[in-house]
C-alpha cells in the first residue's frame, strides 16, 4: 500500500495516471484494494495463466472476507462496496483473469515511473506557499477548538453563579444570617466579574480568529481557486498540470467548519445572555456574527466548482466539444465537504443562462437539454467529497430568437457557449443561490467539424484566461505569439503520444506556420482550410491510431523537411534512415528516408508515404522489417539498416515486430491453398537516379511501385530462391507465368 499512499500524498494521481485509471481500471477499486494489489506479483501473473487464475481467485476470496467482516462489525453502510467490486471483476475478468493481471501490471509500472520521475525532478508535493497556508488553517482550527473549550468553561461558570444566586444564597439567609449572606453576595460579584472577563477573552479570541479567517478566505477564493481553475483550463488543452482538488477541498472544508463553529459559539453567547439576564457586551456578538456570516457566504459562494469539464466519451482527450444529440458528461464538486450538507444541496445545469452574447451575434444558435438533469450532491468514494456527476447529458438545438442587427457573425465552430450549474443553498438561516460556469464549449452537428472545433477550443483557452470568459472571442480574434502556440501544440503530442515536441521539431513548424514579420500567428491563418493545423491534426490522429509506441520512445523524428533530411543523412553510413511525417499529405502520413553511398556519390532516397489505410493493414515496424528494394530479376535487399543516428534497426524496432514480420517458408495447406504474405517493396533505380545531396528532393515519391507484370516476375524470382522450393513450386510455375502474360495483356 506504500506506493498508492505515496501517490496520494504527493498529489500525483493526475495527468497520465488519471487517464490510465479512467480508461483501463476503476480508480476506486485500486484505492479500496491497494494493500492486496501491491502484495501480489502481477508481472508474473501477466505471463503465467495459472498464476493469473490463482491471483484472481484469491482476490475474490479476499473481497468475500471483507464483506463478511463489515457485516459482523455492523459497518455495511460505511464500508466500501465489496460486493460491487466483486461483481465488476467477475463480469469483466472471470473468463480471462490474465487480462486483469496485464492491466494491473501496467498500472503498477506506470505508478512506479511517475514516482521515479517526480523524485528525479525534485518536485515537492506542496510548495512552500501552500505549506504555510495549510499551517495557518490548521492553527485556526486549533484556536477554534480552544474557544469551544472556553465556552464550556463559561457555561459552567454561569451555572455555578445561577446556583449560588437562586439556591445557595436563600439557604444562607435562612439558616446563617445576613452577614454570611453579604459574603455570598461579594462572592457572586467576583464570579460575575470573572465571567465578564472570560466572555471578553472569548470575544477577543473569536475576533482574532475572524480576522485571520478573512485573510485565508481571500487567499482561497481570490488566489488558490483561480489558480486551480487556470491549471484545469490548461489541462483541458493538454498541459500536464496537477488538477487534483484534494488540498482545496481540505482547506475549504476546514474553513467552513471553523466559521460554522464560530457562529455556533456566538449564538451560545447570545443564548447565555438571555438565559442569565446578562447585558454586558450583548450587542458585540451580533456584529461579530454578521461578519462571520459574510465570510461564510463568500467561502460557500465560491465552493462550487466544475471538477470535470463537459466531455464526450468518444473524444475523451478533447473536452469541451459537444455534438447535438450525443451523450456527454460533467462533474461538479462542492468543496465545503461538511457532513451537515450531505443530501441537502441540489444542482441544476442551464445552457447559456444569462448569456448576453447570445443576443449580440446574428444567428447565434440556441440549445437546451433534452431532459431534466438536476442532481443532489452526494458523497462519492474514495475521496468522500460532495459530488454530482452528470453522466447522461445531451442537448438539442432550439428555435433561434429574433436575429440581431449585428452583422459581426462567427462560424459554427467559432461559436462559444457555456453551461452554468446552479445550486440553491439553504442551511439554518442561510439561503442564497450559488452558480459556477463551465469553460466555453463548442457545439458541432457533424464529426467532420471536430478538428475545427478543437482549434477553436485551443485558441480560446490559450488566449482567454480571465473571468468571465469572452464568448465573442472569435468575432475579433486576437493573434497568438509563437511562444504561446508552440507550447499548446507540444501539449497535443504529449497528450496523444506521451512525448512533446523538441526545439528542432518546433523550428520546422514555426517556419511552416509563422508568416507575420512580427512573429504573430493570426486565427484566420491558423484556422483556414488546408491550413497547417489541419495537417498537424492529421498527424496527431496518425500517431494516436498507429504510432503511439514509436513516437513515445523517440524513434520518429517526425517534423523534419527534405532539405534538413539530406543534411542529417549525408554524413551517415549507408543504410541509415529516419522517419518523418509527409508534408504533402493533409490526412497524416509517414515516410522514411535513407542514405546510400555509391561510386563516390551520396544519394538520399525517400519512399512514398504510408497512410492510415496502409498502416491499418501492416504496422510500421513490420514494414521497416520487411521492406525491400528489388532490382530487375535479382535478389531483393532491405536498405534500412540503422535508425538515425546509428541505432541498429532491430535493436530499435525489434520489440514492436509482430507475427506478420516473420516470413515463413511456404507450406501446402490441407485445403490445397498456399500461404501468401504481403511484403512491402519498391523498385530499385538502376543506375540510382534519386536526387543527390545538392539537388532538391521531389515530393515524397522518389521510389514508386512496379506494374503488375514486373511484380509477377519478381515474385517468381523470389519463389525460386526460397530454400527447398524447387520441387514444391515446379507444378505452379506454369500457372504463374500464364498469370504474368495475362497481366501484360491487361495493361496493354
Amino acid at each position: 500500500m506504500a506506493q498508492w499512499q505515496e501517490l496520494l500524498r504527493l498529489n500525483l494521481l493526475q495527468g497520465h495516471l488519471s487517464h490510465l485509471y479512467e480508461t483501463k481500471f476503476p480508480r476506486h477499486i485500486r484505492h479500496t484494494l491497494c494493500f492486496y494489489i501491491e502484495s501480489q506479483d502481477w508481472d508474473l501473473a501477466a505471463v503465467d495463466p495459472k498464476k493469473a487464475a490463482a491471483c484472481f481467485h484469491e482476490i475474490l476470496v479476499y473481497l468475500e472476507e471483507q464483506w463478511n467482516r463489515s457485516i459482523q462489525e455492523g459497518k455495511i453502510l460505511e464500508a466500501p462496496d465489496f460486493l460491487g467490486i466483486k461483481e465488476y471483476l467477475v463480469n469483466n475478468f472471470q473468463n480471462e483473469p490474465k487480462n486483469l493481471a496485464i492491466i494491473l501490471s501496467e498500472c503498477l509500472l506506470e505508478e512506479k515511473k511517475t514516482l521515479a520521475s517526480n523524485q528525479a525532478c525534485g518536485r515537492p508535493a506542496v510548495d512552500e506557499k501552500s505549506q504555510l497556508l495549510h499551517s495557518s488553517i490548521s492553527e485556526l482550527k486549533r484556536q477554534t477548538m480552544d474557544v469551544k473549550k472556553e465556552m464550556k468553561s463559561l457555561e459552567v461558570l454561569y451555572e455555578n453563579l445561577d446556583y449560588i444566586q437562586k439556591t445557595f444564597q436563600s439557604k444562607v439567609q435562612q439558616y446563617a444570617g445576613w452577614a454570611e449572606s453579604s459574603a455570598v453576595n461579594e462572592e457572586c460579584l467576583k464570579q460575575c466579574s470573572f465571567i465578564m472577563q472570560t466572555k471578553q477573552l472569548v470575544l477577543r479570541q473569536i475576533g482574532k480568529i475572524l480576522k485571520t479567517a478573512e485573510q485565508i478566505v481571500a487567499i482561497l477564493t481570490d488566489v488558490e481557486l483561480p489558480d486551480w481553475k487556470l491549471r484545469q483550463q490548461m489541462a483541458c488543452i493538454g498541459c500536464p498540470l496537477a488538477t487534483s482538488l484534494d488540498h482545496l477541498q481540505e482547506w475549504f472544508t476546514t474553513m467552513a467548519q471553523v466559521l460554522l463553529q464560530v457562529r455556533q459559539q456566538l449564538q451560545k453567547l447570545q443564548d447565555q445572555n438571555k438565559k442569565y439576564g446578562s447585558t454586558d457586551g450583548s450587542t458585540l456578538p451580533v456584529e461579530t456574527d454578521m461578519f462571520a456570516e459574510s465570510l461564510l457566504k463568500k467561502l460557500l459562494a465560491n465552493a462550487l466548482v466544475v471538477e470535470k469539464q463537459p466531455v464526450m466519451s468518444s473524444l475523451s482527450q478533447r473536452p469541451l466539444i459537444l455534438k447535438t444529440g450525443v451523450r456527454f458528461t460533467a462533474t461538479v464538486r462542492f468543496l465545503a465537504n461538511v457532513p451537515e450538507f450531505k443530501d441537502l444541496l441540489k444542482v441544476k445545469p442551464a445552457f447559456d443562462k444569462d448569456v448576453e452574447e447570445a443576443s449580440q451575434v446574428n444567428g447565434f444558435r440556441r440549445f437546451d437539454f433534452i431532459r431534466d438533469e438536476s442532481k443532489v450532491l452526494d458523497v462519492d468514494t474514495p475521496s468522500g467529497g460532495l459530488v454530482a456527476e452528470f453522466a447522461h447529458m445531451s442537448i438539442k438545438e432550439t428555435k433561434a430568437k429574433n436575429k440581431s442587427s449585428n452583422e459581426n457573425c462567427v462560424g459554427v465552430t467559432e461559436e462559444l457557449h457555456i453551461i452554468k450549474f446552479v445550486m440553491g443553498f439553504q442551511y439554518t438561516e442561510l439561503k442564497f443561490n450559488i452558480e459556477v460556469s463551465s469553460l466555453p464549449v463548442v457545439v458541432i452537428s457533424s464529426t467532420n467539424q471536430v478538428s475545427s472545433a478543437w482549434a477553436a477550443i485551443m485558441w480560446s483557452n490559450m488566449l482567454s484566461t480571465s473571468e468571465p470568459k469572452n464568448l465573442l472571442l472569435f468575432a475579433n480574434p486576437p493573434p497568438s505569439t509563437w511562444q504561446q502556440l508552440s507550447q499548446v501544440l507540444s501539449w497535443q503530442f504529449l497528450s496523444v503520444g506521451q512525448r512533446g515536441l523538441d526545439e528542432n521539431q518546433l523550428s520546422m513548424l514555426r517556419a511552416k506556420i509563422v508568416d507575420d514579420p512580427n512573429g504573430f500567428i493570426h486565427w484566420s491563418t491558423f484556422f483556414k482550410s488546408e491550413s497547417a493545423w489541419m495537417w498537424i491534426d492529421g498527424i496527431l490522429d496518425l500517431i494516436k491510431k498507429h504510432l503511439v509506441d514509436l513516437w513515445r520512445d523517440g524513434h520518429i523524428m517526425g517534423f523534419v523537411d527534405r532539405k534538413r533530411t539530406k543534411i542529417l543523412l549525408q554524413e551517415k553510413q549507408t543504410g541509415t534512415f529516419l522517419l518523418r511525417f509527409s508534408e504533402s499529405s493533409k490526412d497524416g502520413a509517414i515516410t522514411f528516408s535513407w542514405v546510400e553511398h555509391c561510386n563516390g556519390e551520396t544519394h538520399v532516397h525517400a519512399v512514398e508515404p504510408y497512410t492510415k489505410k496502409e498502416l491499418l493493414v501492416m504496422p510500421l515496424p513490420d514494414i521497416l522489417y520487411l521492406y525491400s528494394l528489388r532490382a530487375h530479376r535479382s535478389m531483393s535487399t532491405n536498405p534500412l539498416l540503422y535508425l538515425y543516428p546509428d541505432i541498429p534497426k532491430d535493436q530499435a524496432f525489434g520489440r514492436y515486430y509482430t507475427n506478420s514480420a516473420e516470413v515463413p517458408i511456404p507450406q501446402k495447406d490441407v485445403s490445397g491453398y498456399i500461404n501468401k504474405k504481403l511484403v512491402p517493396f519498391s523498385m530499385y533505380p538502376t543506375p540510382p537516379n534519386s536526387p543527390s545531396i545538392e539537388s532538391n528532393m521531389e515530393p515524397d515519391s522518389d521510389i514508386k511501385m512496379k506494374d503488375d507484370s514486373e511484380l509477377i516476375e519478381e515474385l517468381l524470382s523470389d519463389i525460386h530462391s526460397l530454400p527447398g522450393s524447387s520441387g514444391f513450386w515446379s507444378n505452379w510455375e506454369e500457372e504463374i507465368q500464364s498469370l504474368a502474360v495475362w497481366c501484360d495483356a491487361s495493361n496493354s
